[in-house]
């Protein structure tokens, strides 16, 4: 079916947040049974200024900390309901030991979408994938062009984009995103209104479908 007039669609994710990990799946299924191409941009948190930050050893023993028991409640939380959801799916979801600089990995999505759109969702899934079983160094430039190249995208001249122009327009963006009310992922961003959290999925599918019948309720597709 050909839908008109569809709108814009942002989604906005992060590499390190367990929420995009396991609203990947339902998101890439969404554009491709619908034949678009949404625009994927990072948004790279900053966990410590809300949840505090900690660090584990290769044991599991805490060794850095500087969180209240509340915050880690709320942590522990979210993985026990990010992990629930990526067993349905059959996905590994491991917490992580410490709070990840997430940006090289997330201004690897911005230079996949330039070099090759149609490579993208290899990307996210070769990125994501790996992280969340505790298997790759987000935080490594060769790392990170390792999974570009298994992406069969270029990698010429992506260390240069990482600490010039890749990082300038990922840096534009995150100062951007509080003072427009955007604060997590994944967010779902049409021209007019925004949505965080993948539960607004049928409700974005209906939006991108052309509004027929009645809007639905939000759910937790798999």
């Amino acid at each position: 079916m050909v839908y008109s007039k569809i709108p814009k669609l942002i989604i906005y994710i992060d590499v390190k947040s367990p929420y995009a990990f396991v609203a990947l799946k339902p998101t890439l299924a969404l554009e491709k049974d619908l034949g678009l191409l949404f625009d994927w941009k990072p948004l790279t948190l900053d966990i410590p200024s809300y949840l505090g930050s900690a660090r584990k050893n290769d044991s599991g023993k805490l060794i850095e900390n500087n969180r209240s028991k509340s915050q880690w409640s709320g942590v522990k939380y979210a993985y026990r309901d990010a992990r629930r959801y990526a067993n349905i799916q059959g996905k590994t979801l491991l917490g992580t030991q410490k709070i990840w600089d997430s940006s090289i990995a997330n201004i690897g999505v911005t230079w996949v979408s330039t070099q090759d759109r149609q490579r993208l969702p290899d990307y996210l899934v070769n990125i994501f994938t790996p992280f969340w079983k505790r298997e790759l160094d987000i935080e490594d430039i060769q790392v990170v062009s390792e999974i570009i190249r298994l992406s069969k995208v270029t990698t010429e001249g992506f260390k240069e984009y990482v600490a010039g122009e890749g990082k300038k327009k990922h840096d534009l963006l995150q100062a951007s995103f509080h003072k427009r009310g955007i604060f997590g992922v994944p967010t779902y961003e049409f021209p007019d209104e925004f949505f965080f959290g993948r539960e607004h999925l049928p409700y974005v599918r209906w939006r991108l479908t052309g509004c027929e019948g009645e809007a639905p309720d939000i759910a937790y597709l798999l």
